[in-house]
């Protein structure tokens, strides 16, 4: 299984993944924000990061941006609520210009989370 950072600013989305991954198998890191996102992979590099785009001190697409520069590698799924769309402007369109693997539009199913996993892994 793989080692994955979880970046979520709401509690119980974080808990939810956290949980849902651990009992597929996965090692799991989880931060708050994209700060805290970016130092923890600097402390523990992860296989995969899963991060929301809008969060406070440092959303997703900086998330994204920063981490795709030091890190080419790195495979990035991007998620987002309500918020992911706002008149014609697409965030996790725009998350994939910036790199990420793969996007989910919350709420999404386990399956679709697993599903969006499995792509990122292997590609």
């Amino acid at each position: 299984m793989a080692h994955l950072l979880v970046i979520e600013d709401d509690e119980l989305i974080r808990k939810y993944l956290r949980q849902a991954l651990e009992d597929a198998g996965h090692e799991v890191d989880t931060a708050t924000n994209g700060r805290e996102g970016a130092a923890a992979f600097r402390r523990k590099p992860a296989d995969l990061i899963i991060t929301d785009i809008f969060m406070p001190e440092s959303d997703g697409l900086e998330v994204i941006l920063q981490m795709k520069r030091d890190n080419p590698s790195v495979r990035i799924i991007a998620m987002s609520g309500g918020g992911a769309r706002v008149g014609n402007f697409d965030f996790l369109s725009v998350a994939e210009s910036f790199g990420a693997a793969a996007t989910l539009k919350k709420p999404f199913s386990t399956h679709e989370l697993f599903d969006a996993i499995n792509k990122a892994l292997a590609g």
